[in-house]
C-alpha cells in the first residue's frame, strides 16, 4: 500500500504546480469580461441611472488595471471580478429604471 501512494505523489505534485501556475497569470479573462461588463453598464445609461454602482464598477476596473500593470495579478483579478458584479448590478439597475426588459 505505501509503495502505491509514493507512486502517486509525483502526479499529485505536478497536479499542484499546475493549479499554482494558473492562478499566477495574468487574469486576461477577467479583465476582458470586466470589461465588457463596465462597456455594457455604460450602453444601459447606468452612468445616468445608476450612478453610485457604476462608478464603483469604474474605480475597481481601474484598481484591476493599475495591479495588472503592477504585475500584482491576484489583486488584479479579485479587482476585476468586482468590477465585473457592480456593473452587472448597475446595468440591471439601470434597465430597470428605464423600464427594459433584461435579455
Amino acid at each position: 500500500m505505501p509503495r502505491r501512494l509514493s507512486s502517486l505523489r509525483p502526479i499529485c505534485l505536478l497536479l499542484f504546480a499546475a493549479a499554482v501556475a494558473a492562478c499566477a497569470g495574468a487574469p486576461v479573462q477577467e479583465m476582458y469580461d470586466a470589461n465588457q461588463a463596465v462597456r455594457a453598464a455604460q450602453k444601459a445609461g447606468a452612468a445616468q441611472l445608476a450612478p453610485d454602482l457604476y462608478a464603483e464598477a469604474q474605480a475597481h476596473l481601474k484598481a484591476a488595471r493599475s495591479n495588472l500593470h503592477a504585475q500584482e495579478y491576484r489583486v488584479a483579478r479579485d479587482e476585476a471580478q468586482i468590477a465585473r458584479e457592480k456593473a452587472i448590478e448597475a446595468r440591471r439597475q439601470a434597465e430597470a429604471a428605464a423600464g427594459k426588459p433584461r435579455p
